[in-house]
């Protein structure tokens, strides 16, 4: 694997849009006006600014989407590389990426949910492990900043060593609760758990399943975090994870944010801990719910592929990354 190097106060920053289009220029303005606040540089894709009029889903062609991309990682002077927002339309660039540019040119790049898609594919492909899952500039970093997002995101991004131990509770008025445990069979469970991180939103990630850009499964601590989808939708997921064998394989299970999840106004449902009860209370290893990572303003950063181990000790659960991926 490669590693970018961690950023400075004077680097550029770019900012594409692999995806969607940007919901507003205000956005885009703002967001870099924090980082130039910060002490930074930035440089937008040449074809950013054609999603604010686009009329599809999808914020320029394919082709322009992937000029982008590519444009910033051959530039010397950018040194990290951000989604504007997520959306849909990273998975149609895959098969198209020039995977020896970009491993010849290692940098940071961060976002999240359709992220998934090219961060699974970079990681495989590229051998690139300096892929953050985390805070995007068009959706976390332009307005009303969360404090506890920002500090684990800058330290993230600007530190060579593991991230370590990551906060379970960032406040009083957090949200998401404690970590709840949904495997039952804790008993004679050992102290540590290891594994690298893969996944992210959970409908992506399934997406990738028997393409070329599937991970592997093997001694991995998938995490999934999902939007504005059904809770059978849910089910229907985790259902074709189970059947691929990605249970089997898991060392841990994190689950973080569900959002809007746990309604459907067409017919009777389970609840989203049922269903997580249904495919976890049977595992072997830690299965835990409620972290803060994915749609809502308090999350972490996580570094994709990184090692995560998982104490485990009666009801206390500590999380650390133990790997850099920046140098």
């Amino acid at each position: 694997m490669i590693t970018a190097k961690a950023l400075r106060a004077g680097d550029v920053i770019g900012i594409i849009a692999p995806a969607s289009p940007p919901r507003s220029e205000e956005r885009i303005e703002k967001s870099v006006r924090y980082f130039e606040k910060l002490g930074y540089r930035v440089e937008l894709g040449k074809y950013l600014r054609d999603g604010l009029t686009s009329a599809t889903y999808l914020a320029a062609p394919d082709k322009n989407r992937l000029a982008d991309l590519h444009a910033m990682f051959r530039a010397k002077r950018v040194r990290a590389i951000f989604y504007h927002r997520g959306g849909y339309g990273s998975i149609r660039l895959l098969d198209k990426i020039d995977y020896d540019l970009i491993h010849r040119n290692p940098k940071i790049i961060v976002g999240y949910s359709d992220a998934t898609a090219l961060f699974a594919a970079l990681h495989k492909k590229a051998k690139l492990a300096s892929c953050f899952f985390g805070p995007m500039p068009g959706v976390d970093l332009w307005d009303e900043i969360d404090p506890f997002t920002e500090e684990n995101f800058w330290g993230a991004m600007t530190s060579t060593k593991p991230l370590g131990t990551l906060p379970l509770v960032a406040s009083a008025s957090r949200r998401n609760p404690p970590p709840i445990n949904f495997s039952k069979n804790t008993g004679g469970m050992p102290a540590l758990h290891e594994g690298r991180m893969i996944g992210g939103n959970l409908t992506v990630f399934c997406s990738l399943l028997g393409t070329p850009y599937q991970p592997s499964f093997k001694s991995t601590i998938p995490f999934f975090e999902e939007i504005d989808e059904k809770p059978r939708k849910v089910d229907a997921h985790l259902a074709q994870l189970r059947l691929a064998g990605l249970f089997d394989e898991a060392k841990a299970v994190l689950l973080g944010q569900f959002t809007n999840c746990s309604q459907d106004a067409d017919a009777p449902t389970l609840s989203l801990e049922e269903i997580f009860d249904d495919y976890f209370k049977k595992l072997k290893v830690p299965v835990l719910s409620g972290l803060p990572f994915g749609h809502e303003k308090q999350k972490w950063t996580l570094p994709y592929g990184a090692r995560l181990r998982i104490a485990w000790a009666g009801e206390q659960r500590t999380l650390s990354v133990m790997e850099s991926v920046l140098d």
